[in-house]
């Protein structure tokens, strides 16, 4: 699994320095999915199909071992013979994941997954254990209101609001 930090994007501003993952995790939690690498395809199908974009795939510790997508699901059912599809979520999912950490920067987290043009990325503990499933929407809406904010200030000294 590769961390979205493990080669950091320079930061364009001080602003940048001050917004890490940890503060989207309440909304990050809420779209966490698992499934076990045991189980079969199917009961991932069924989570995607429910709302779901990104279904993190647990070993017996409980540890990220991958992910799978709808796109995974779309491709392998078409290689399934009928409804006799008992492949294993383990021979679908993706194993090279970007993850991320809550003690991650947002704005270095963001140019990873536009880079790689991804909606969501997990996001792990130090052990490996996914705590939530960072968006691009709710990344890009820190970024922008951390911009309004500069933009704000930067219109207050340019009109000498509250400079003497």
């Amino acid at each position: 699994m590769a961390s979205a930090a493990s080669s950091p994007a320079k930061a364009t501003s001080f602003r940048d320095q001050s917004v890490f993952v940890q503060q989207l995790l309440p909304a990050a939690r809420t779209r966490l999915v698992t499934i076990s690498d045991k189980a079969p395809l199917h009961e991932a199908a069924r989570l995607l199909c429910a709302g779901t974009d990104l279904v993190i795939v647990c070993g017996n510790s409980g540890a990220m071992v991958g992910v799978i997508t709808k796109t995974d699901v779309v491709a392998r059912i078409g290689e399934c013979q009928g409804a006799a599809c008992t492949t294993a979520a383990a021979l679908v999912m993706s194993t090279e994941v970007l993850q991320c950490a809550p003690g991650d920067l947002v704005h270095e987290v963001w140019a990873k997954m536009k880079s790689r043009n991804l909606k969501n990325i997990p996001i792990a503990d130090a052990d490996g254990q996914p705590v939530g499933v960072l968006n691009a929407r709710d990344a890009l809406g820190v970024l922008l209101q951390e911009v309004k904010i500069e933009e704000s200030l930067l219109r207050d000294y340019v009109m000498g609001v509250g400079y003497h």
